[in-house]
């Protein structure tokens, strides 16, 4: 609900880290879905390898950048809903939102309990991701496909938060995507 206290705009560091974790999903969904089936195929050769600790590494950057925007939302704020939405798309745009926040939290917590359930917890430069889980097979294996399929359910809710920026630049236009796009 607007208070008539929020900014116009997104900030500088609430648009960049919009952009860097887009890029980030356009990067980890297709290399997760590879990796997962060049595993299965190929008993997880060093390229397999290579390709679950990138995924893991970047991963948990991900999960470490969400939490720095939702913590930047929770004291800047956002911009309040623009008078051109119905009531329906002002609804469907905060489920959306929230969704797609609920989710980038849960894909990255869901595939670091699996690995650390499986364990395979090394990431880039011979670290390791500290385990959140207990060491158990069976668990893994949910918490890994739980991952996949929490995955897909964000790219979902990606697919219809474009269909909206789509429809408020090329059907209403009515300035909705310039609030998030840099520069403006």
């Amino acid at each position: 609900m607007a208070t008539g206290t929020e900014p116009q705009s997104y900030s500088g560091p609430q648009k960049l880290l919009h952009w860097l974790i887009t890029l980030m999903v356009m990067m980890l969904a297709p290399i997760g879905f590879y990796m997962v089936e060049r595993g299965e195929k190929t008993n997880f050769d060093a390229l397999t390898n290579t390709l679950y600790t990138n995924h893991k590494t970047f991963g948990f950057l991900f999960l470490m950048l969400v939490a720095l925007r939702i913590v930047i939302r929770s004291r800047r704020g956002v911009p309040a809903p623009v008078p051109t939405l119905t009531r329906f798309e002002r609804l469907a745009s905060e489920a959306v939102h929230k969704g797609l926040y609920a989710l980038m939290v849960l894909v990255p917590l869901l595939g670091w309990a699996g690995v650390s359930a499986f364990p395979a917890r090394g990431i880039l430069f011979g670290l390791s991701l500290p385990p959140i889980m207990p060491v158990n097979a069976d668990l893994a294996k949910i918490l890994l496909q739980l991952h996949g399929y929490a995955a897909v359910a964000m790219l979902v809710l990606i697919a219809a938060h474009f269909a909206g920026a789509m429809m408020h630049r090329f059907v209403k236009k009515d300035g909705v995507m310039r609030r998030m796009m840099p520069g403006a």
